[in-house]
């Protein structure tokens, strides 16, 4: 029966593929890529010469079926522009399909950024949630950093140049001056890594060019991880006791590791609700 390859491709460094890669791609009757301009290079390089086609974000629903009919008759590899196809791209759904069809699904694993900025990260990410790529918008993008403001675990996630500066103050009002990693450009000619606060982060990069992977330093509160929720509770029992904006603020940041900016708003949620509309 024919199999679906799950290949990883190089996520800079064109050297950085796997021998057992290059043999699958020469192999296999059809290649599925997110940017068929993309993949034609890397197989260039190695003198590959597998029929392509493309496979992405706008083009999913419609390649699915045809893809899986192909898969009846050949071996296919799914090949994402720079990593391991099926996260944070739409290889997950043909993946899917494969299995739900009985198709053998085979990984071939090789180069990740995921892995390749924690390793180097020189912060302590035995643990790490993965955020994939910030949200876009500014809100949305403070409510995720919010809700992992407490967790003990690292987290990693993809920025794009153009959104840096701002979610790099995004984590700094959120989660407060942590350590970070901000990797740029992993792999490729002009690689840096920077390590140190986030607010000396935002001074470095104020003109940031590449792809970036961020590293960001877990909270360091080592006793009970408390949620927004509880933070909230904790608040209101500080309101009670006559307690003051600025001291319960200071108070509840101080127990939960959120920052005194997150607290401080939380602390005024209930006020807000209250007025007229």
């Amino acid at each position: 029966m024919p199999t679906l390859y799950i290949v990883a491709t190089p996520i800079g460094n064109l050297e950085d593929i796997t021998l057992r890669a290059v043999r699958t791609l020469g192999e296999v009757g059809l290649i599925a890529a997110e940017d068929t301009r993309h993949t034609r290079k890397l197989l260039a390089r190695y003198d590959i010469h597998t029929p392509l086609t493309s496979y992405h974000e706008h083009n999913r629903t419609a390649k699915l079926s045809s893809l899986l009919a192909a898969l009846k008759e050949k071996d296919v590899a799914l090949v994402t522009d720079a990593g391991m196809p099926g996260i944070s791209d739409p290889g997950y759904e043909l993946v899917h399909g494969a299995a739900e069809a009985g198709i053998r699904v085979v990984p071939i694993p090789g180069a990740s950024a995921v892995t390749s900025a924690l390793s180097v990260s020189g912060l302590p990410v035995g643990q790490f949630i993965y955020l994939g790529f910030l949200p876009r918008g500014k809100g949305d993008r403070r409510r995720l950093l919010e809700s992992v403001a407490a967790e003990l675990r690292g987290l990693v996630a993809f920025e794009t140049p153009h959104r840096l500066t701002s979610a790099l103050q995004d984590v700094l009002d959120t989660l407060g001056d942590r350590q970070i990693a901000v990797c740029r450009e992993l792999t490729k000619l002009h690689e840096e890594i920077y390590r140190g606060p986030v607010s000396k982060a935002l001074d470095k990069f104020a003109r940031p060019r590449g792809e970036f992977t961020l590293v960001i330093e877990g909270s360091q509160k080592k006793s009970v991880t408390h949620s927004i929720d509880e933070a909230r509770e904790m608040l209101a029992l500080l309101r009670e006791q006559g307690v003051g904006a600025k001291d319960s603020a200071a108070q509840v940041a101080q127990q939960t590791g959120l920052s005194r900016r997150v607290v401080y708003r939380l602390r005024h949620e209930p006020e807000r609700r209250t007025e007229p509309s």
